[in-house]
């Protein structure tokens, strides 16, 4: 294995097919040996008794993945706390609130039922380094060590996991009972690890929640709903006469809003919402917002226009939370719908950035539909070519024409092409003023590497 190239991990932990490698039992179990060998020799000498705190979505195989990490921990004398289904970040919160020495989230967020993922967080409730992934891969690939002492680890679980988690929600707004009394809110849980807790919330702060896609069968998480299937909130919306509508992703670290109107926004749009009332408030830590290479030019405009700065990390919330951390900003997200309220989670929070920005809306006095306005977006033109080799992008025989293309933008406009670190796609991204040309230049580029690298 390469020593500066990561062989299972991806942007978000370790994500595939259930039950084909790496995705096997037998290779968990080995995981959860290498990850305990890790932190153990991390913690040093220290006797306390190791504990780590394990959650999952619902797909049918998180319980195999369950009971296979769970023996590869036990097996170097750590003890697992089951906290069953609760969303991503409520394995965060859960690590820091027990003491915990990790946690462990078994879910592959907005994937199918059939794939299945493994990522853990560190003891202060953050996601792992890329050096420490590298080191976790180099023990699954080594032969174990032998447990210290012959000790073994026992698994229980951890009492009212998901009641922690609701009341740590609502005291991010104050614990306000009333807060969103008066609001209607459709609700789309695709099936998925807020089936129960992001209803609970809402409900708890005054809500009349009409909850749909909150009763998952094993097979059903993503299914045709939620945030990738940004219709149906719609719809959902214009049907049951909803002031807002809320859906999460299977693992609910995602959340996108609809106006009162039927209409999603898209990130861009509630990150520009949510900068300018922080700014407003003065709680945006140095008026700046962190968003990543793919967010669109028009938010940095209308963050400017309220006095504020937008800095650009790479894809995915790891590294926009890695580059909050390092500066100190507070508020971060991406287009996709991961938004990080630093002052009040580690890590990516569907229903914490929900109430966060509902709690917006209310103060605000008006409407979504009116909100959204503070953003105009530039024409951005999106492709995913599915492939089936990841070789570099300067290397496609399509490099000349992406060359030619970002020449003719100019200062205008970009052209962004990056390889998806969970699934099997080139991403394509170009954003400039004329939306009929960029439109054709992405189809161009879109052929040229499905002629070549196509699945």
């Amino acid at each position: 294995m390469s020593d500066d190239k990561r062989r299972f991990f991806g942007t978000d932990g370790i994500r595939g097919k259930a039950n084909v490698y790496p995705l096997t039992a037998d290779f968990v179990v080995r995981l959860g040996q290498a990850v305990a060998e890790v932190f153990l020799e991390a913690r040093g000498d220290s006797r306390e008794w190791p504990t780590v705190v394990i959650g999952k979505d619902t797909r049918q195989s998180g319980d195999m993945f369950e009971s296979a990490i769970s023996a590869g921990l036990n097996s170097k004398g750590i003890d697992v706390r089951l906290a069953g289904v609760v969303p991503t970040p409520a394995v965060a919160m859960l690590v820091r609130e027990t003491g915990a020495a990790f946690g462990v989230v078994i879910s592959a967020s907005h994937n199918p039922f059939g794939d299945n993922g493994i990522k853990f967080f560190g003891p202060d409730g953050y996601k792992l380094t890329d050096e420490m992934e590298l080191e976790i891969e180099r023990r699954v690939l080594a032969d174990p060590v032998a447990a210290k002492d012959g000790t073994i680890g026992r698994t229980g679980f951890l009492e009212k996991a998901s009641e922690r988690y609701v009341d740590f929600v609502r005291a991010s707004v104050g614990d306000d009972r009333d807060l969103l009394r008066g609001l209607t809110i459709a609700l789309d849980c695709a099936n998925g690890a807020s089936y129960e807790t992001s209803e609970a919330i809402l409900r708890s702060l005054g809500a009349t929640v009409k909850a749909f896609h909150h009763h998952p069968n094993g097979i059903n998480i993503n299914e045709d709903c939620g945030c990738t299937h940004a219709e149906v909130i719609e719809s959902l919306v214009k049907e049951h006469g909803a002031d807002v509508g809320v859906s999460h992703d299977g693992d609910a670290d995602r959340v996108l809003l609809c106006d009162e109107t039927g209409a999603v926004l898209n990130g861009d749009e509630l990150m520009a919402i949510a900068a300018i009332a922080m700014i407003d408030a003065g709680t945006l830590k140095d008026n700046t917002l962190v968003a990543t290479v793919m967010s669109n030019a028009g938010l940095d405009e209308a963050v400017a226009k309220a006095g504020g700065s937008v800095v650009r990390a790479g894809v995915g919330d790891r590294y926009v939370l890695e580059m909050m951390r390092e500066h100190g900003y507070n508020f971060g997200g991406e287009q996709s719908g991961h938004f990080i309220f630093h002052d009040y989670n580690t890590t990516g929070d569907g229903i914490v950035s929900a109430v966060q920005l509902l709690k917006m809306i209310r103060e605000s006095g008006r409407p979504l539909s009116e909100l959204r306005k503070v953003l105009t977006k530039f024409p951005q033109a999106q492709r995913n070519v599915r492939v089936t080799a990841k070789p570099p992008v300067s290397e496609l025989t399509a490099a000349p024409k992406i060359d030619e293309v970002q020449a003719l933008l100019g200062d205008a406009g970009r052209i962004l092409l990056r390889y998806s670190g969970t699934e099997p796609l080139l991403r394509i991204l170009i954003e400039g003023r004329d939306e009929a040309q960029i439109n054709e230049w992405a189809d161009q580029i879109g052929e040229l590497i499905a002629d070549e690298i196509g699945a």
